[in-house]
């Protein structure tokens, strides 16, 4: 068993990652995390969002969060952003280097890359 020092130094280290995911920014991206987003690679499209977030010192704006199944699981890794105010954007065949393009253009620059886009993967 860890001593309760190791086991205080382990949360203090997660803390911003935790934050991230329960947060209460005006912008949410939700990462679809079903058995086939997972399979297709969803985790490391997770792990990239919240780490290039608290990296970029958005964690004020921005909560990452994970759900179940989106219902598109041809499109796999699928992530939704949600803004108060705009439509809902669905990012799909998402990868860890997309993601940090996103992060750049989207979250930061307000810019939709929609080549990315359901809508561009359907048309």
């Amino acid at each position: 068993m860890k001593s309760l020092a190791e086991l205080a130094a382990i949360r203090e280290k997660m803390k911003d990652k935790v934050i991230l995911r329960e947060g209460t920014g005006e912008i949410r991206v939700v990462v679809g995390m079903a058995t086939c987003g997972i399979a297709a690679g969803a985790r490391p499209v997770l792990n990239a969002f919240v780490e290039g977030v608290n990296k970029e010192g958005l964690g004020d704006k921005v909560t990452v969060s994970q759900t179940g199944c989106i219902g598109v699981c041809q499109f796999e890794p699928v992530v939704e952003i949600y803004e108060s105010g705009k439509d809902k954007v669905t990012y799909v065949k998402m990868t860890a280097e997309k993601a940090a393009e996103v992060i750049e253009k989207h979250l930061k620059g307000g810019k939709v890359i929609g080549e990315y886009t359901i809508t561009n993967a359907i048309s």
